[in-house]
């Protein structure tokens, strides 16, 4: 089962229990799952890594030194130089603001088009529903990386153009996804009473239906972090992303391909750096969702005892069991 086909059949219904919870209980939740935790160190390890790049950068990342080329690992080069003599760490350190920033700005850029998308199909049926409908089939029939690669090809090299294509061809998940939650609200009862009411559409869409997905595409889009970075580093890896000699997980990846054997640690570290952020990412998205989907939370009745007020279903139901044998 894929990611979306699991979320969607995680989230596809209960979406609107999860949000019970207060937000500060969720979050202490989250952080006494273990896995999540580690997954959160690797994530925010990285970031802050990221951010002050030029506080813990030992050299200039575009240095060349031809006389210190390929050095070993030392303790004026961490991990060593690549074939121009540059510092792989600097390197390393400016090329995961790059990296992480145009991941998080392509995610967030796929979810704010498949919320949009995937609300319009699924409160506006008809022929607005049958267009978005048809074209997110095209977008989910064709390979994502293949789809963007093409993007890329016509809209030309750089790094904001393959972060453009992603986005361009990674929202129809998203939409199928949020067009099944928003059909799955819009007939129930309190939509119905909104209606009644007299309350315009927009406001049934924003202050009713739209906080009632938030759950599956918070799940969705911090496991698909890491697709993403991966599917940035790979059009980088294959010469579409940034330039030379700008440092980029990708683009560091390409680079040391020609020179695994005289020095390795060229590829070694970037794609040590992209497997730990996306294993982060992961970890965060399992926590994420084992926490939201009633289903998969371990002691649901008690937290939703506690989150809701509601008395534990589960307990009273086996009470009413045994009561007639005793």
């Amino acid at each position: 089962m894929t990611t979306i086909d699991a979320v969607s059949a995680d989230f596809g219904v209960v979406a609107p229990e999860v949000l019970v919870a207060p937000k500060g209980r969720v979050v202490r939740l989250l952080l006494s799952d273990r896995t999540a935790v580690a997954g959160l160190v690797l994530v925010s390890s990285l970031a802050v890594a990221a951010l002050l790049a030029p506080v813990l950068a030992p050299h200039d990342p575009n240095a060349v030194d031809v006389l210190r080329r390929f050095a070993p690992p030392s303790r004026e080069f961490p991990l060593g130089t690549d074939h121009l003599g540059r510092d792989v760490l600097s390197r390393l350190l400016f090329g995961a603001r790059l990296s992480i920033g145009a991941t998080l700005v392509a995610t967030f850029g796929i979810s704010v088009i498949g919320i949009v998308m995937g609300m319009l199909a699924g409160y506006l049926v008809g022929p607005v529903d049958t267009v978005i409908s048809r074209l997110v089939e095209i977008l989910l029939a064709l390979p994502s990386f293949l789809l963007a690669l093409a993007v890329t090809g016509v809209l030309g090299p750089g790094l904001g153009n393959v972060t453009l294509a992603i986005t361009a061809v990674w929202w129809a998940s998203y939409a199928r996804i949020v067009r099944g939650v928003v059909m799955v609200e819009t007939s129930r009862a309190y939509v119905e009473a909104a209606r009644a009411i007299g309350a315009s559409g927009t406001r049934i869409v924003c202050r009713h239906v739209l906080p009632n997905i938030v759950a599956p595409v918070v799940v969705l889009t911090t496991l698909d972090l890491g697709a993403v970075l991966l599917g940035l580093s790979g059009l980088s890896f294959l010469g579409l992303g940034v330039k030379p000699p700008t440092a980029e997980w990708g683009a560091m990846l390409a680079e040391g391909r020609v020179y695994l054997g005289p020095a390795p640690n060229m590829m070694l570290f970037p794609g040590a750096a992209i497997f730990l952020m996306v294993l982060g990412f992961n970890l965060v998205g399992d926590g994420l969702r084992d926490l939201l989907d009633p289903r998969t939370r371990r002691h649901v009745p008690r937290r939703l005892k506690r989150w809701t007020g509601r008395p534990d279903r589960s307990h009273s139901s086996q009470g009413a069991t045994a009561s007639p044998g005793a």
